[in-house]
């Protein structure tokens, strides 16, 4: 018959001992500033309204693993190597989301997966003391590994990582519907995302891929299979079976939505949110019976715990180890508050629109009257775009420019820097050409202007753009950094993240003929001599 565990004869005392209140209240402390940071995120990210039980399942694994199995771990080699590397990964990491912090800001989604996991980490270093044979108070099993993790699925998932998982999604999602109305006799085509119906056209988008049934499917079979479920075995079964239900359920959402708009049903508004309400919900109740159907029979064997710790030699060493690395995030979060980037420090004047001419001589001109849509995510309403075009000799030349202005201090560089057209097109079905990615020096009346990056975006309708953007910082351009690459948002929030100033301007132009056809033109010299007085000379 097994030993009856501490919490059962003394609970008081187990919380209220030494070191599980310097190491437990600094974690606590830590969780709920975690939790209101990602708060307004889980309130406006559909893709993660599960954050607001994140806390509450965080709660119920920890009540789960003080519960058993009692496994403790030994003071040695090996568990003070682990103890000590969670512990610095915990504060690289906080490191890392300060550094972003100073050039995209707190609120950018690769800040807060950084501080997600800085979270995690730290709650892995605690959970490796409080389960040392010296303390006794959190066993080592799933359900404790299982609340210290859980919170990387309560954080977004970096926009690169996002946007390819997304696409992949789209087009998974788009083929397989396709596949099963060719099966049910249905004709359709497919033109990227968008299905081509015989009256209609129906559109797989973001929310409609899937990502946010498989996020929040994810975070449901992890904790279920931790807090309900008790053999490592089905444990894994039912971790992997809630991503493949999440993308099941999904296809037959798409699917009867098309079905619906092939019928003649709008699908727009309440069809398209019910039946995402309904699939996720019916998706948690499947998992749920599923977990509750996992748990029954016998248990996974679990280790006897004595009712006292064994030594109490170690104690002070593990905790001010702790103490160390919670001293060392304070000082860290002190520099960042202190030392980070400042607020606007002047205003210029607002002048995107004033670059582009309102008419010209042979050209058809539209401006753009949807991109505020974009503001927010912008963090400017200083937008402005044109389209030109021109018919002679039966050939058509169109010209497209677009202007972005940011203040001195008014956004990050690195923020201007992830909204390029290698990030934003694809969205919109453009796909960049292989091998197009380079750098041009382009020449107007035999001035070179500074370096352009030079893009190739085809679409389904076999219409092909050449781009060319430049991103001007306080009077002069700027390397070009990957939008999706880590290292590159670091290098820049290193070099322009606590410096902020200085205005700041995003200037593409795209066309469907080359630069040697656009540079003789009267309207594109005008265009680039007003755009001269910003750093991109001629």
């Amino acid at each position: 018959m097994g030993q009856t565990p501490p919490s059962a004869q003394n609970p008081w005392k187990s919380w209220f001992s030494r070191p599980v209140v310097f190491i437990s209240a600094p974690l606590a402390i830590a969780s709920l500033a975690i939790s209101f940071h990602l708060a307004p995120e889980w309130w406006r990210n559909p893709d993660l309204t599960h954050g607001f039980f994140v806390p509450v399942a965080f709660v119920l694994l920890l009540r789960a693993a003080r519960g058993g199995p009692y496994r403790w771990l030994p003071s040695n080699a090996v568990t003070t190597l682990l103890r000590g590397a969670a512990a610095l990964v915990a504060v690289a990491l906080f490191a890392m989301a300060g550094l972003i912090a100073a050039s995209l800001g707190w609120s950018h989604s690769l800040c807060d997966f950084l501080l997600a996991g800085a979270l995690a980490a730290g709650l892995g270093a605690g959970l490796l003391i409080l389960a040392d044979d010296s303390v006794r108070f959190l066993p080592f099993n799933w359900a404790a590994v299982t609340a210290c993790g859980i919170w990387i699925l309560a954080s977004p998932l970096p926009s690169g990582t996002y946007a390819r998982v997304t696409y992949a999604l789209q087009g998974e999602i788009t083929g397989n519907v396709l596949e099963i109305l060719h099966w049910l006799g249905i004709p359709a085509t497919q033109r990227g995302n968008v299905l081509e119906l015989a009256t209609t056209t129906v559109g797989v988008a973001e929310a409609c891929s899937g990502v946010r049934s498989l996020i929040s499917c994810l975070f449901a079979g992890i904790f279920f299979a931790g807090w309900h479920v008790r053999r490592p075995g089905r444990r894994a079964v039912l971790i992997i079976a809630a991503p493949l239900l999440a993308l099941l359920m999904n296809l037959f959402r798409s699917l009867a939505l098309t079905l619906m708009a092939n019928s003649g049903v709008n699908i727009e508004g309440f069809w398209h949110d019910a039946t995402g309400i309904a699939v996720l919900g019916l998706t948690a109740v499947i998992l749920f019976f599923l977990a509750e159907r996992m748990a029954r029979g016998k248990p996974g064997a679990a280790a006897e715990s004595p009712t006292e710790p064994r030594t109490t030699s170690v104690r002070g060493a593990l905790v001010g180890s702790f103490l160390g690395g919670i001293v060392s995030v304070i000082v860290l979060g002190l520099v960042f508050l202190f030392y980070g980037p400042s607020a606007s420090e002047s205003a210029s004047t607002r002048e995107a629109r004033g670059f582009l001419p309102d008419a010209a001589t042979g050209w058809e001109v539209a401006p753009s009257t949807s991109l505020y849509q974009f503001s927010d995510i912008l963090r400017t309403t200083d937008l402005a775009q044109s389209t030109y075009v021109r018919t002679e000799a039966g050939r058509i030349t169109q010209i497209t420019v677009y202007v972005a202005h940011w203040n001195s201090g008014e956004a990050p560089v690195s923020l201007v820097a992830s909204h390029t057209p290698d990030a934003c097109w694809p969205g919109a079905g453009w796909t960049l050409e292989n091998g197009s990615q380079v750098r041009s020096e382009l020449a107007i009346d035999h001035h070179v202007l500074p370096p352009a990056e030079h893009r190739i975006f085809a679409n389904a309708t076999g219409q092909v753009q050449q781009v060319w953007f430049w991103h001007v910082y306080d009077g002069r351009v700027i390397n070009y950094r990957d939008p999706y690459s880590v290292p590159a948002l670091l290098s820049l929030a290193l070099h322009y993240g606590f410096h902020r100033h200085g205005p700041q301007y995003f200037v593409r132009v795209s066309s469907n003929q080359s630069w040697d056809v656009l540079a003789d033109e009267p309207l594109v010299r005008q265009i680039f001599g007003n755009l001269s007085r910003i750093g991109l000379k001629q």
